[in-house]
């Protein structure tokens, strides 16, 4: 075992650098989030921050990621703010409906090529901690 191991981590009085504190600002920017600040999806759904849109109706906005971690990776959010799965309401699910068509709708059915080895549509959910980009 190392050293370090039976140290309190942080150690006391120290500030948090490199990965811990880009994990720190993550965990700030969560927090403002939850509580219903502004964000960036925020932002991006006013136009104050500009996306490379794919579709826009009422309900929602598709753009492409700005830093995509495949050929295809975009994002479609709620005009509604939701900070969270857990804080949608069963009055949500036709939106939460609508957000999958529209989904759909702008991904071309890429098959085997696109890294599609289940051929199933499912949600994966991953919690309980601290999630780390890129993931791991």
């Amino acid at each position: 075992e190392l050293l370090f191991d039976s140290l309190p981590w942080p150690l006391p009085g120290s500030r948090p650098h490199g990965r811990e504190a880009e994990m720190a600002d993550e965990i700030a920017k969560a927090q403002v989030a939850r509580s219903g600040g502004d964000t960036i999806f925020k932002k991006i759904n006013r136009k104050e921050i500009p996306a490379k849109i794919i579709y826009e109706d009422a309900q929602c906005l598709a753009f492409h990621d700005i830093s995509p971690q495949a050929p295809t990776h975009f994002l479609v959010i709620p005009k509604k703010h939701t900070s969270q799965i857990s804080a949608a309401d069963d009055d949500d699910a036709s939106l939460l409906g609508h957000l999958m068509i529209v989904t759909k709708k702008c991904a071309a059915d890429l098959g085997s090529d696109g890294g599609q080895s289940v051929y199933q549509v499912l949600l994966h959910v991953l919690g309980g901690r601290q999630m780390n980009w890129p993931p791991g």
